[in-house]
């Protein structure tokens, strides 16, 4: 109950203290007591100013703008929602990567290496099965395994839907004779060649709109080209999974 409210039911009471059996002593007594408890209070928001202003100047004189501090706190606020927001989406996206490789971890049974390079998950075919040396023409061999990596592809609606992009690359051996030029012009057929054979109706038959080739030549090493070991590993076709717009983050990382 409010003091003017109290202060009120007061006043009119003692107007009919005596019809209702109370002196006006007992009513004066009771005016008396409300006054001391709002005296007291009066005094209690009084010290609690003082207090307030004082440490606010306490605050100014150590240069914090203490009216600028509520809206700090706003701002800092947001950007703790948006944080937090942005670590839910981080999760999903992560969520969605791992099932993304635990799909395509079913290729590591056919000998093919499937990990996360350059921010982009990566299949890995040997060049020497797919291709003799120096040439761009498909094994029989290398159609075989083509064929088992499309039938999972295809097999799998988030697989099938992704956009993908075969890439060429080489040891840094000199391209010596063949129609091509240079290790450049190999790279590039030879990825043409593996995404022709995984579009062709008749052989992959992936959809042709989520695939595109790139040659790198030699410039994109996985291993030492100082050793045959080495040079055998550059030599190679790689099918890359392109991220989408929403996984342009570090997939690296979020594997660790």
């Amino acid at each position: 109950m409010s003091h003017l409210r109290f202060a009120v039911l007061l006043a009119g009471a003692a107007l009919c203290a005596t019809g209702c059996g109370y002196s006006e002593d007992q009513w004066q007594a009771q005016l008396a007591k409300y006054n001391k408890l709002k005296s007291d209070d009066d005094a209690k928001i009084a010290d609690a100013q003082k207090k307030i202003a004082d440490l606010t100047k306490q605050l100014e004189a150590m240069g914090v703008n203490v009216s600028s501090m509520k809206s700090d706190l706003d701002e800092r606020e947001k950007a703790l929602e948006a944080y937090k927001e942005r670590a839910r989406q981080l999760e999903l996206i992560k969520e969605r990567f791992e099932k993304l490789k635990a799909k395509l971890d079913t290729l590591t049974k056919l000998g093919l290496a499937v990990n996360v390079r350059h921010n982009r998950m990566v299949i890995s075919l040997p060049g020497d099965v797919l291709f003799d040396s120096g040439r761009e023409t498909l094994k029989k061999d290398g159609k075989d395994i083509l064929l088992k990596v499309a039938a999972i592809i295809k097999a799998d609606p988030q697989l099938v839907s992704r956009d993908y992009q075969v890439a060429g690359a080489t040891d840094n051996q000199a391209y010596a004779h063949g129609p091509f030029k240079d290790n450049w012009g190999l790279s590039v057929m030879r990825a043409r060649e593996v995404l022709v054979f995984l579009i062709d109706p008749k052989e992959g038959g992936l959809p042709l709109q989520h695939w595109s080739a790139a040659g790198f030549a030699d410039t994109d090493p996985v291993a030492p080209n100082t050793t045959p070991e080495g040079r055998q590993k550059n030599r190679r076709c790689e099918l890359i999974v392109l991220p989408s717009v929403e996984e342009m983050l570090d997939l690296k990382a979020i594997t660790q």
